[in-house]
């Protein structure tokens, strides 16, 4: 009992001492930067939402692009949830452009509150829903690259 306890013990501190900050290094690890996030986590979870709501017009009849499994929902669910902390994600200070804090912490949010209604109509299985908050998201992501990508898209 007594080497579990100090094994218990020394597991924790172990865990303290590797989590604790040191000087002024920040809270987590810088992996990439702001092109990086909205290259490999954002953009991919946004196309899949806009993928999977709305219709493609063939000469062969209309397309409907709703999921039609469980695992398709899943899919979309996934992304609407990356894309809802993805707007938590860009408030963090190695992502925030240096000016115009106030516009950014606006936009950062608006993408999280469209993501919610994205989860909502996954949840809802709401074809329309998910389709009307595709088109809030793409308002959401356009309003933002107007201010802050210019020219870099």
């Amino acid at each position: 009992m007594a080497g579990r306890i100090v094994g218990a013990f020394a597991a924790a501190t172990l865990l303290l001492s590797c989590t604790q900050e040191t000087g002024n290094e920040p809270p987590v690890q810088v992996v990439g930067d702001l092109h990086d996030m909205m290259t490999w986590v954002l953009d991919p979870a946004a196309d899949v939402v806009w993928g999977s709501a709305g219709w493609i017009l063939t000469a062969d009849g209309t397309q409907d692009l709703t999921p039609t499994t469980e695992g398709g929902w899943d899919q979309v669910r996934h992304s609407a949830a990356v894309l809802a902390e993805g707007g938590n994600l860009l408030l963090m200070p190695h992502l925030a452009p240096a000016t115009d804090g106030e516009a950014w912490i606006e936009f950062s949010r608006g993408m999280t509150r469209v993501a919610q209604d994205a989860l909502a109509a996954v949840d809802a299985r709401d074809s329309a829903a998910l389709f009307e908050t595709g088109g809030h998201l793409y308002n959401v992501c356009l309003a933002c690259h107007q201010v802050y990508a210019r020219g870099e898209e």
